[in-house]
Order: structure tokens, then sequence, then C-alpha cells
């Protein structure tokens, strides 16, 4: 079977660094969700105003060529103890599919955008279907969720400076805090003096962990070179 995308995400997070492991755990992270040309329609999203959350078939498109296991190592078990990759969300899986629950902000039926909150996904991640959420046939309380039961992500408490902020929105200032404080390092790294670069939303966000504090030293911002390449440049 031969699928294409129906739309690509837009994103502040432009690399899988700092981008959150899970939907909706970051709820003031927005993005939108910007159709291809040929669904670009109002037709294609009539009704979609009418619910509150949407799934989103994606693409894991950062590790099309990376090697596939049977199992996998969660970051949330510290990334030693392997699992089935069935019984995981790891994005390394074969056929490279992710699945995400996210909320509608707003439909703009002319302009073929969807515009949602507490995505999981990177710039430019390819949709392949959009589907809606239904409570009573998606919402299962009690249900079991495995090693997630036993294991709980350890929030950091995030530290920024207010001159670092000065030129940043709120909103921008928030989504960031929230995301930082989901610890974006490797679970083995513990190393307070080591300094981690975290692209995002056109910065470069530089910080360190000591214990449970997180420490941002530096917000630079990036410019992107107006030639045919991609690179980016921070200063």
């Amino acid at each position: 079977m031969d699928i294409q995308p129906i739309a690509y995400f837009r994103s502040p997070f432009t690399s899988k660094f700092g981008l959150p492991r899970q939907s909706g755990i970051v709820e003031t992270l927005h993005g939108r969700i910007e159709l291809t040309r040929d669904y670009a329609t109002p037709e294609a999203l009539r009704g979609l105003e009418e619910y509150d959350f949407i799934w989103l078939i994606w693409g894991f498109s950062e590790n099309v060529d990376a090697r596939k296991h049977p199992t996998v190592r969660p970051p949330l078990l510290g990334g030693n103890e392997r699992v089935g990759v069935w019984a995981t969300r790891s994005p390394f899986r074969p056929n490279n599919l992710g699945l995400s629950s996210v909320r509608i902000v707003a439909v703009r039926p002319e302009d073929g955008v969807v515009e949602v909150a507490g995505a999981d996904l990177m710039d430019g991640t390819p949709i392949y279907d959009i589907k809606p959420y239904l409570a009573y046939v998606d919402s299962h309380p009690g249900a079991r969720g495995g090693f997630t039961d036993r294991k709980q992500w350890q929030r950091l408490e995030v530290v920024i400076p207010d001159e670092l902020t000065k030129t940043l929105s709120p909103q921008i200032v928030q989504t960031l805090t929230d995301a930082l404080a989901l610890d974006p390092r490797p679970h083995y790294h513990d190393d307070p003096d080591r300094q981690y670069v975290m692209p995002f939303d056109g910065y470069e966000v530089v910080f360190c962990v000591d214990g449970n504090m997180l420490y941002v030293k530096k917000i630079i911002p990036c410019i992107a070179v107006p030639e045919k390449s991609n690179r980016i440049i921070c200063r």
C-alpha cells in the first residue's frame, strides 16, 4: 500500500531534541496542520469544528533509515531495560507511523489549516490521516498502562532569567518552560556542567541541569540562510 501525506505539521520544534515524548503533556504547545493542495478545501474540513479533539496518524520522517529491532529501550525506563516494540510508543517502528491525540484550537477551512494544542510532532512532519476523537469509544478510564503505571516522569524546576525573555511573548515563555520541565536530556546523562542546545521557535536555547533544577543560560536568535540550503545561523 502506498500512502501519501494529506497534510504537514508546523511546530516550534525543528528537531527531535526537546520534543514532548507524548501528545497532551505540554498543553501550551501550539502548532498547526496545513493540508496539502489536494485536500485544502473547505469541504474536506466541514464539520470538524464540532469536535474538541482529533487523532493524527503521521510519519516518523526522521527515522526512515534507522535500523528496526523487535525490542526497544524506553526513556521512561532509563534507557537500559528492553521492552517489545509493540508494548511501547517508540519512534523506531517497522512502518514509522505515529499516533497522537491533539486538541483543536481553531479550524480555518478557507486556509486549509487546523490549529491544535498538545502535539508531539516535529516541524515538517507528514500527516497521513485525521480522525475525530470520540470519547465514548476512545476513552477507557481505569485501563492498565503497563510500565507507565510504575514509572512517572520527574518534572524539573525551570529557571529562565528575565533578561533572556524580554523579546519573547508570555505564551512562548510558558511553552518553553513546560517543554524544558520534561527534561529533554537522554536519561543516562547526569553532568551538571554539561550544556545542551535545544532549537525552539527560531532560537537556540542553551541550558544545563543540576539535580531537579534546569537553568537556561542563553537564548540565541537564529536566522535562516536565504539560499538553497536549509542552514540556520544563530548569533
